[in-house]
């Protein structure tokens, strides 16, 4: 994903709207696929989740990028960027 976004950024051309949503589709894969390996009552699971679901809202708007430059995903990344941080993993989601 972050490759993805790299190349496209590096292009000297504005990304499309189809590679924001299979980018931020692959983040809710990923974080959702991690989520199911933790306990069911962990910060860092719920966090993840929030996170995925976030990933997935803006991944299915006409407009992803701008669905993802919202309130609601960027409190989902600071939660999750917490929650780990409280089990010992520094992230910046």
């Amino acid at each position: 994903m972050k490759r993805n976004l790299v190349s496209a950024l590096g292009s000297g051309s504005e990304p499309s709207p189809a590679l924001f949503q299979k980018i931020l589709s692959g983040l809710q894969n990923e974080v959702t696929r991690v989520a199911a390996t933790g306990a069911t009552d962990s910060k860092v699971v719920a966090a993840l989740e929030k996170f995925g679901a976030e990933a997935g809202k803006a991944a299915n708007a006409a407009d992803p990028a701008t669905a993802a430059d919202n309130p609601a995903f960027e409190k989902a990344g600071a939660s999750l960027s917490t929650a780990c941080k409280s089990a010992g993993v520094n992230v910046t989601f």
